[in-house]
């Protein structure tokens, strides 16, 4: 990474997948060797095998709002320990998904399944969905939502954490539904 650095003059963002042991940390030490933006998560190209033709076929799997949750709470828990830019690539398909990776802390999201199923026009339907929920929430500017949801600026921080899987877990006892009120 500081060999990249050190090599050109723009910024550099770094693709993390979710396979790392100690993601903040890692993003840490991404950050001290000059990066300046982490995309959370990269999907890698999972190919599937065929076992009546033999053969290894290719698969895209297109991401939905379910796979937004692992790169939301991690982008929630590095905002504004890291000096580097979050980008939210993983889940985005609508505004609110949006919304939520900037309240998190991302400072961009991304949705190229969104895209691929229903087209570049999408793009206008959700700047103008996002706009009108800025507005009838009364924020300004989406820097005044980007992290606002973050762990630092939650009233609960702890519900980022692993420690909250057992209150995850009995909530989900008492309402199957998985609604936690």
């Amino acid at each position: 990474m500081q060999l990249v650095r050190e090599a050109v003059s723009i910024p550099v963002a770094v693709k993390l997948s979710p396979f790392f042991t100690s993601t903040a940390h890692f993003a840490n030490e991404l950050c001290r060797a000059g990066a300046s933006g982490l995309v959370l998560f990269n999907r890698f190209y999972q190919p599937d095998i065929d076992i009546h033709k033999l053969d290894v076929l290719p698969r895209l799997h297109l991401f939905s709002s379910e796979d937004l949750a692992l790169p939301l709470r991690w982008i929630a828990m590095l905002y504004g320990r890291i000096p580097a830019d979050l980008a939210l690539t993983s889940g985005v398909q609508n505004y609110e998904d949006a919304i939520k990776g900037l309240m998190a802390g991302a400072s961009v999201t991304m949705m190229a399944s969104e895209l691929l199923k229903k087209g570049l026009f999408r793009i206008q339907e959700l700047l103008e969905a996002m706009n009108l929920w800025l507005e009838e929430h009364e924020y300004d500017s989406i820097e005044q939502l980007q992290g606002s949801m973050s762990q630092l600026h939650v009233a609960d921080p702890t519900a980022f954490e692993r420690a909250n899987y057992m209150k995850v877990l009995n909530a989900w006892r008492d309402d199957p539904t998985g609604v936690i009120l």
